[in-house]
This record gives structure tokens, sequence and C-alpha cells, in this order.
């Protein structure tokens, strides 16, 4: 491998150091407005002048993470899509998937949750178009397995879908396994109630 191409590799490498490091350092009393350069640099293993080959400032940086939030979720979406497709419940799957995020990537849930209402425009903007993707690719999965919803009234119970499941994940970061499981059933619930209504919505 070249020089030029190994200097590439190790910046990359870098570049993903330091998102992870202000990943990690995110927490239930910690947003992404409170973290410092100084300390996410400290955590990546560089010098704080160094953060600027890699990012112009922390917004370019939250950014980036809105961007990989986004895509951990489509990636689970994608995931969930292939047993839908092999017979299993929409509600179940897209509950188990976000519950799977939350088990294992809570600061990715924690970012687009806060950033989708925070200050930073960018920020709201950035986040919000995340949470739309998800939205489309549920709208997807709904009109799949019920095509006869048509895409409008399948596209509202999406984003009915998508605003309870983020909601309870919003009050599921705090809770221990067991109530994570109870809150888990009592959303797999509501959305069934939810899909229920719209089929005899469309059927009045």
């Amino acid at each position: 491998m070249s020089h030029v191409g190994i200097r590439a590799q190790q910046k990359e490498k870098t570049r993903r150091a330091l998102v992870d490091a202000a990943f990690n350092q995110l927490s239930a009393e910690k947003s992404f407005s409170n973290l410092s350069l100084r300390e996410v640099a400290r955590e990546a293993g560089i010098a704080p002048t160094s953060f600027y080959r890699h990012f112009k400032d922390m917004d370019e940086l939250g950014l980036a993470m809105v961007d990989e939030s986004g895509l951990v979720l489509r990636q689970l979406m994608r995931q969930a899509r292939k047993r839908i497709e092999k017979g299993g419940s929409v509600v179940a799957l897209s509950v188990e998937t976000f519950f799977e995020l939350i088990n294992d990537r809570p600061n990715v849930f924690r970012l687009l949750l806060r950033e989708s209402s925070g200050t930073s425009q960018a920020f709201r903007t950035a986040a919000s178009r995340e949470i739309q993707h998800f939205v489309a690719e549920l709208t997807d999965y709904i009109l799949m397995k019920s095509p006869e919803l048509g895409r409008e009234i399948a596209h509202i119970q999406a984003e009915g879908l998508v605003t309870l499941v983020f909601t309870a994940g919003s009050h599921a970061l705090d809770m221990n396994n067991q109530q994570r499981n109870e809150l888990k059933k009592r959303v797999m619930t509501q959305l069934r109630m939810l899909m229920h209504g719209a089929s005899a919505y469309v059927r009045k």
C-alpha cells in the first residue's frame, strides 16, 4: 500500500475514533451540547489541535454522528424487513428492532431523540430527516403486509407507530430488563390497536 493510502486509512481510523469517543461520552445526564472538544479528543487519544484535521468544529462532528445514527437505524430495519418477508409481524419485529437499538446502542437512540427537538436547527433537520427515513421504511413494510390500506393511511399509521415507539424508547433508556420487557409488551398492544383502528377506518 502507498504512503497516501496508509495516511488516508489512518485519517479514517482517527475520524472513527473521534465519533466513537463522542458517542461514548453521551449519557442520561450529558447531551451532545455538553461535550467538549478536549474531552472527545482525549478519549480518542489525539491532541485537541489534531481534531481540526478531521472536523471543522464540534457541530460537524455532531452531524456525522446523526448520519451514523440514521445508518444504524436503517441497517436494523433492513434486518427486520427480511424477517417480516419471511412471515413475521410488522408490529412485533418493528418494536423488537427498536428495543435492540436501545439495548445495544443506547447513545445512538439518545442522540436522535434529543437532537430531533434540540436547539440547533441543523441538528433538528438532520435528526428529523433520519426519523422520516424510518417512517418511510415502515410505510413500505405496512403496505407489503396490508396493501388494501393505501399509501396515505399506511404513512399515517407508520408515523403513529414511530411516535409511540420513540416515546416508549425515551422511558426504556432508564429501565431495567424486566421493566423494558413489560413496556415492550404494552407498546406492541398499543400498536396492534393502532393497526386495527387503521383497518377499520379503511373499511368504513
